[in-house]
């Protein structure tokens, strides 16, 4: 196998809505609002016409980008033997994505992000990870880590002790490693282990401008290039309009981005990014193609709604 993505197995739930229905749950409209409490979340979700269901999670995306791409990959996400689980693991499969993860019925339900359009098509998001973030190294399928070529993880499992747990086991396990740094919050939330991470661990990163700037403590983006050189990793940076550079072997590599994008929405934009540029990389292209099918797969997915293309 080609790459196995660890992450947050969130399915993304689909719902149309008005106005009055967003003022009623006082929910602000176009922002995203993590729910921590299961009866909360039930409350938001109960009465609600589902459209359409999608599985996603960060990591989740771009190994479906990749496997579109025609590369054999694989995913582990905890979820929990409910019917959006179920849901989620069908999701996958149909997208030739290997599934390696036993269900059981848990005490958490499967993570959900639930995400309400109004009339005016702007997305406002309802999260709850659910058992998602509970993910832990008894959950990990040893062989399927010795056996990829690549494994690809999100900065998100930090956020839950027991995934840290998961995290450090498949590094052990892994042949290479990719990483997200997934947000500037999650970044600030963990710097010291990321650096860490970052420094000694993970053999390909990716990271948005912002990420990386605060992951250093800088403003200069002169110093992100300068540090990269130093540590000698292969770092990909995105800096949106300014296009994304590419640091591998003291090499900077840079791309513009694409010009008259009709820009309908953001989400899941780096996360086909990274699997254009890992289809690439696995392929053998040269790093200037891989910035160019990043390019490619970031610029198609913000030309319309949700993160598949």
């Amino acid at each position: 196998m080609k790459i196995l993505g660890i992450g947050n197995a969130i399915i993304d739930v689909i719902c149309k809505v008005d106005d009055n229905y967003l003022s009623q749950n006082k929910l602000e409209k176009g922002t995203m609002k993590l729910f921590f409490d299961e009866i909360e979340f039930k409350k938001i979700i109960s009465n609600l016409k589902i459209d359409k269901t999608v599985s996603g999670g960060s990591v989740a995306n771009s190994i479906v980008g990749l496997s579109q791409l025609g590369n054999s990959v694989g995913f582990i996400g905890k979820i929990s033997d409910d019917n959006f689980g179920a849901k989620y693991e069908d999701g996958l499969k149909k997208e030739n994505v290997n599934f390696f993860y036993s269900k059981k019925k848990e005490n958490l339900p499967t993570g959900i992000c639930l995400i309400l359009i109004t009339p005016d098509s702007e997305r406002t998001m309802c999260t709850y990870l659910g058992i998602s973030a509970k993910i832990n190294k008894n959950d990990l399928n040893i062989e399927s880590i010795r056996k990829s070529e690549i494994i690809f993880l999100e900065g998100y499992l930090w956020d839950e002790g027991d995934a840290k747990g998961a995290f450090d086991e498949a590094i052990i396990q892994s042949n290479k490693v990719a990483m997200s740094l997934s947000d500037k919050f999650c970044v600030d939330r963990h710097k010291p282990h990321f650096l860490e991470l970052v420094k000694n661990k993970l053999d390909i990163i990716f990271a948005n401008e912002n990420e990386i700037l605060s992951l250093i403590n800088t403003t200069n983006f002169k110093e992100v290039i300068s540090f990269a050189k130093k540590i000698n990793k292969h770092l990909i940076i995105t800096r949106g309009e300014k296009g994304a550079i590419s640091v591998h072997n003291h090499e900077v590599y840079e791309i513009g981005s694409k010009d008259n994008l009709k820009i309908v929405d953001l989400t899941g934009a780096g996360d086909l990014f990274a699997a254009g540029y890992l289809h690439g990389f696995i392929n053998n292209l040269d790093i200037k193609e891989c910035l160019a099918k990043g390019t490619d797969m970031s610029s198609k997915i913000i030309q319309q709604i949700g993160a598949r293309l």
